[in-house]
């Protein structure tokens, strides 16, 4: 067989990725990845580069093997096609803007016709739009911000609460995003002009808030009653900008969901303005998860007859497709049809996963169609990225015992395609300390969300294929290494 090329003088070194389903010197095998000496087989007949370095086999039409040489590397490449791509269609960490948004017409409709339309027909409502981490309820909010703002006139007020943690803190980030929040040139001015105070300096794209003025006055606003009243002088002042009423979102609220002051301020601000004979045309929605929210209703009970509930599910798979599909037409690029169940498959029709998926994926495809080989380097890439920031951080580190490390590492061994693997079968490798620890091992995962119970007994299933795939490659480092 011919030797691999290797990369010219002056070009970064870049690892062999080879496709293919014969392991090298077998007359035949199932599809598979061959690393080193350890052969692994995969489902559905998928084929993913496990890692850089990593050596694929696949027949061609008259039965031969040949090695096929992708001269780039998954995390340090670069070449004059980079250079010339245009804007990535994907938003890594953002939501996802209007143009892009898919599926979730069910939850979108609820917040318009169950909440917008009630608002301006002079209802408020309040919504708690809860899901887990990466499932989209930011995008959700967002897109529905954009339309009620063109149906029915509602002002999309968007206040991320990350590092709040009084209700003075939470007042002056609902003002500071008022300010900066219309869209309409004329209602933007009236904003301005009323809270001139709290407009720093002019800049080249808008202006500073004026931090200090702002939370030296923030207590004026953190009462149910101050704050209706700031939202009632906001709206007479925009009222002839075809402003009818809020869109005010709530997100990010971890940090503060566990004061009983947020829950009962939320539910007074709900009820006061509900029984004035005038009320605020305001739709509130808060955004978190399932269990933020029970620990809102923990710390103040009648908060939980404020919200009506709307839940975010993963996308299915169809709209999985639809996603990538359109994002990556938006960028005169194709996908073949061969990728698409890699998407779905690694994705796991979370948001945040495929925006990451899909703009590695954007970035390795050289010829304006990504390809099943395009799709299993940023598998890789994409691994590596949630491992960082999420498998590293709320795993490795909440699992620090050696026995914990052990089980993970066992764990990390088996065919990083299954995302099922049995009680038992993992029990029947384990030392016997690892054996005393591996329940409380489950638990832990289980409640870290990394895993759930399977379908039968004694069954664990990763929730995110990605998360087990970097587990695999955590593993496989940590023995090369001798760790």
């Amino acid at each position: 067989m011919e030797a691999p090329r290797l990369p010219e003088d002056g070009q970064r070194r870049r690892p062999l990725i080879l496709w293919g389903s014969k392991r090298p010197g077998a007359a035949s095998a199932a599809p598979g990845l061959f690393l080193g000496e350890v052969w692994l087989r995969f489902g559905c007949g998928l084929g993913v580069v496990l890692a850089a370095g990593s050596t694929v086999w696949r027949d061609d039409p008259q039965g031969h093997s040949p090695p096929i040489h992708h001269n780039r590397r998954v995390t340090d490449h670069w070449d004059a096609t980079e250079a010339t791509k245009s804007r990535s269609p994907f938003f890594p960490g953002q939501p996802v803007p209007v143009e892009f948004f898919v599926g979730r017409a069910k939850q979108a409709d609820r917040l318009l016709r169950r909440g917008a339309q009630q608002v301006a027909a002079g209802k408020p409502t309040a919504f708690f739009v809860e899901g887990d981490y990466g499932i989209g309820k930011s995008s959700l909010v967002t897109y529905a911000q954009r339309l009620a703002e063109d149906d029915f006139g509602l002002l999309p007020v968007y206040v991320t609460l990350g590092g709040c943690k009084t209700i003075e803190d939470v007042a002056a980030r609902v003002v500071e995003a008022t300010l900066s929040s219309a869209t309409n040139d004329k209602a933007g001015d009236k904003l301005r002009e009323w809270l001139a105070r709290y407009v720093g300096e002019q800049q080249l794209f808008g202006f500073r808030i004026n931090l200090q003025a702002l939370r030296a006055d923030a207590p004026n606003f953190s009462s149910p009653q101050g704050m209706l009243r700031f939202f009632r002088d906001a709206l007479a002042k925009v009222a002839d900008s075809g402003v009818t009423g809020f869109f005010l979102v709530l997100d990010e609220v971890n940090g503060i969901a566990g004061d009983p002051t947020f829950s009962i301020f939320l539910k007074s601000f709900v009820d006061e303005n509900g029984v004035t004979g005038s009320p605020v045309p305001m739709l509130l929605t808060v955004c978190g998860t399932e269990d933020k929210r029970r620990e809102m209703i923990a710390r103040h009970q009648p908060v939980d007859r404020v919200f009506d509930v709307v839940h975010v599910d993963p996308m299915t798979r169809a709209e999985t497709d639809e996603f990538f599909s359109r994002a990556f037409r938006s960028a005169r690029i194709e996908v073949a049809d061969e990728a698409f169940p890699l998407l779905w498959a690694y994705s796991a029709g979370l948001p945040k996963i495929m925006q990451m998926l899909g703009d590695n994926a954007f970035w390795m495809d050289r010829d304006g169609t990504v390809t099943m080989d395009d799709v299993s380097e940023a598998v890789v890439a994409t691994a590596e990225e949630v491992g960082r920031k999420f498998v590293d951080q709320q795993v490795y580190n909440e699992l620090r015992g050696d026995h914990y490390q052990a089980i993970l590492d066992v764990i990390g061994q088996k065919d990083p395609f299954e995302r099922t693997f049995s009680r038992s079968e993992i029990m029947a490798t384990l030392t016997e300390p690892q054996k005393k620890v591996f329940d409380n091992f489950l638990r832990r995962m289980t409640q870290l969300q990394v895993i759930r119970k399977g379908g039968r007994a004694g069954e664990y299933e990763f929730n995110v294929l990605m998360v087990r795939f970097y587990i695999h490659i955590a593993a496989r480092r940590r023995i090369a290494s001798g760790g």
